[in-house]
């Protein structure tokens, strides 16, 4: 059994990244694991300062939502980030999250697998690789990590319009599979 913890970043219930996340985690907990699912819908996320106090507190100095976050990921086996693409890059949320995660850099942790869920209008398979590669720079802080998956469902616009799309299967097999 893993700790699996998977971070929906858009900040609309029920969107379609948010809808590939569940099937993510319905795949999950079908395959025995513990998985809790965390929205950043109604978090308080403020900007990084860069005041690198984190670094010798283990923990930032805002007094928000993250520290919280961090907690969970640092002792999760597996991460799941979940985002829509906007402009051919992850979410401003899921930037300003993976930043003011800063403070876990110098921590043990004990993910080693991390997946990206993606959603877009755009179709091309190009479109989520600017995301993977801002999501790339945070892997490559923590060496015994890897990027397992990315999961892209493009040709998506609007609330709810991946449902029946196969990428849904997908996500759940994926799930099934850590």
């Amino acid at each position: 059994m893993k700790r699996i913890i998977v971070i929906s970043t858009s900040l609309r219930n029920g969107s379609n990244s948010d809808l590939l996340a569940d099937k993510f985690v319905e795949g999950a907990k079908a395959a025995g694991n513990e998985v809790e699912k965390i929205s950043l819908v109604g978090k308080i996320i403020q900007f990084c300062k860069g005041c690198l106090a984190c670094q010798k507190l283990g923990r930032c100095v805002i007094n928000d939502d993250v520290n919280e976050i961090m907690a969970k990921v640092l002792n999760a086996d597996v991460v799941v980030w979940a985002t829509p693409i906007y402009y051919y890059e992850m979410s401003g949320q899921m930037k300003t999250l993976i930043d003011r995660m800063n403070a876990m850099y110098a921590q043990d942790y004990q993910f080693r697998d991390v997946y990206l869920l993606a959603t877009a209008a755009e179709e091309e398979a190009e479109t989520p690789k600017r995301a993977e590669m801002g999501l790339m720079g945070w892997i490559d802080c923590y060496p015994k990590s890897r990027l397992a998956a990315t999961l892209f469902c493009g040709g998506v616009n609007g609330a709810r319009e991946i449902e029946g799309n196969r990428k849904l299967q997908e996500a759940y097999d994926l799930g099934r599979g850590v």
